[in-house]
């Protein structure tokens, strides 16, 4: 039967109208996935009577800790005991009579110089001897002449002075001698009357360690005073400079124990002997000295090395155990705290200074909270589910 044309219009109505909210319904903004993200993450985690027996909880509270300063730093000799050693007299170099890592004693001879400056000392020292020698003779006879009229009394006067003049020029010509480390024998042989046929002129180590450097060859011509032999070191104490950061400056004093990681083997001890009063204008760091004993020679100069420093004096504070500790995707220290009504909640915190296995905690706790320290992985597990 054919449709009256009220009814026709009232169902084209409808049907635009169906249109109509078809068309906003597929305008309509859809959830994103952060927000089901967000409502698929939960903010507490609740565990089974099972599952939380093996969960484990720390109660904050205050407590006295020290702090701990971690810093980077580099093997120095302890520049006490290490010395260059020069050249006290000049020509060329006749023998070396040590190589690198070769351990002396204090006036040791490290290498031997064909020089005419030790000649020259020993033969000046010769004559200074004989002319003191003869000088003195004569004052002695003029001396008793003039007690018997021989001589006038003016005479044996400067027969005295030129005596004393002589035996200041000999003492002047012994400690030229000494001042070239020139051999002790060498010296008896002169003022015996005996000059060797070949002189040869000796450096030797002014210190007991370890010759850690050979910066001559045989033949080289050296020259007295400025040319650098070898470098002697005493190894078994050496310098360990850590930079340290401005802000750690003040947790930090002389004194404090400090370890030292090598990566390789265990960490040797020591402590902080000087801290610097300039800051690096390059790093903003400070220098901190650290003098560590070292046995066997582990350390070695320009060696890279991790510094702990822990201060010896108590700071109190909210402390929490590292193993609480977990990062979020933006690496944002936090941890789970037990609630009051059940269940677990994660907290973000601010870590300070390291003590031991430990983090001080300026902010983002209280005392009284109860935080996972064993189980924490798998409580954040959990939420994620």
């Amino acid at each position: 039967m054919p449709t009256s044309p009220p009814l026709q219009k009232a169902a084209l109505a409808a049907a635009a109208l169906s249109l109509a909210l078809a068309a906003l319904a597929g305008c309509s903004p859809k959830p994103s996935y952060s927000a089901q993200s967000a409502s698929a993450t939960p903010t507490l985690v609740t565990l089974t009577a099972a599952q939380l027996q093996h969960i484990r909880l720390y109660t904050i509270a205050p407590a006295a800790f020290h702090k701990t300063v971690e810093a980077s730093g580099v093997v120095d000799f302890d520049n006490d005991q290490a010395t260059s050693v020069l050249s006290p007299i000049s020509g060329p170099v006749s023998r070396l009579l040590v190589q690198p890592g070769q351990v002396v004693k204090a006036g040791d001879t490290l290498a031997t110089v064909d020089s005419p400056d030790y000649a020259a000392a020993l033969s000046a020292y010769a004559k200074a001897l004989a002319t003191a020698r003869t000088l003195r003779q004569l004052a002695d006879a003029d001396k008793d002449l003039a007690a018997h009229k021989g001589v006038s009394q003016r005479e044996a006067q400067q027969a005295q002075t030129d005596a004393v003049n002589a035996e200041a020029d000999r003492d002047a010509a012994l400690q030229a001698l000494v001042g070239l480390n020139i051999d002790p024998q060498a010296i008896k042989d002169v003022q015996a009357g005996r000059l060797a046929p070949r002189i040869e002129g000796k450096i030797r180590s002014p210190i007991a360690g370890t010759v850690v450097e050979k910066l001559i060859t045989p033949g080289q011509l050296l020259q007295a005073g400025t040319t650098p032999a070898f470098t002697v070191a005493n190894l078994s104490k050496v310098w360990v400079m850590a930079q340290i950061a401005g802000s750690d400056i003040g947790a930090i004093g002389v004194g404090d124990p400090a370890s030292v990681e090598t990566g390789v083997g265990p960490a040797v001890t020591g402590a902080v002997d000087n801290i610097a009063a300039l800051v690096n204008p390059d790093t903003r760091a400070v220098l901190a000295r650290v003098v560590v004993a070292n046995p066997g020679g582990v350390l070695k100069k320009q060696m890279y090395v991790r510094v702990k420093i822990q201060s010896r004096p108590a700071t109190n504070g909210l402390v929490v155990p590292a193993s609480a500790v977990l990062r979020d995707d933006e690496n944002l220290p936090f941890v789970y705290v037990a609630q009051p009504g059940g269940g677990f909640a994660r907290k973000h915190v601010t870590l300070g200074y390291a003590t031991g296995d430990q983090y001080e905690v300026p902010a983002g706790l209280s005392a009284g909270d109860k935080v996972v320290v064993d189980g924490a992985v798998f409580v954040q597990f959990m939420q994620n589910q």
